[in-house]
């Protein structure tokens, strides 16, 4: 293995630790809905998977090349992550989803459920209301 290769794969396995440092970030500013912070991770997470991808050999490759398993291993841990954190986007769209679903007027005489003064839900008919106006 020449120098070159050795620095090569000792980048890589840099490069694919920070890639899982920042999908860890990324999960805790989903978790804590910091949008910014979120958004702020991205371009970094593009550049090192870019950089990645031009130091590391094809994956057909990585499997039979042993001095790469480390970063193999590492990639599969990022691989976890980042789907890790796509569940949980998608988990949180579907509640906003939902909201907004519940908040949709689909039909005038569909019965609407509203707290009363006591705390206790009471339900309401659209077209009473229209009517009563």
């Amino acid at each position: 293995m020449t120098d070159l290769s050795t620095s090569s794969i000792s980048r890589a396995q840099q490069l694919a630790t920070q890639l899982a440092q920042i999908l860890e970030l990324e999960f805790q500013a989903l978790r804590q809905q910091e949008l910014d912070q979120f958004e702020q991770l991205q371009p970094v997470k593009t550049e090192l998977l870019s950089e990645i991808t031009s130091l590391a050999p094809p994956a057909s490759l990585l499997q039979d090349e042993q001095e790469w398993q480390d970063f193999r291993v590492q990639m599969l841990v990022c691989r976890d992550l980042h789907r890790r954190n796509e569940v949980l986007i998608e988990r949180k769209l579907e509640s906003i989803r939902g909201t907004l679903q519940s908040l949709r007027i689909e039909e005038a005489t569909s019965p609407i459920e509203v707290y009363n003064r006591l705390g206790q839900v009471a339900r309401f008919s659209r077209a009473q209301g229209y009517s009563d106006a």
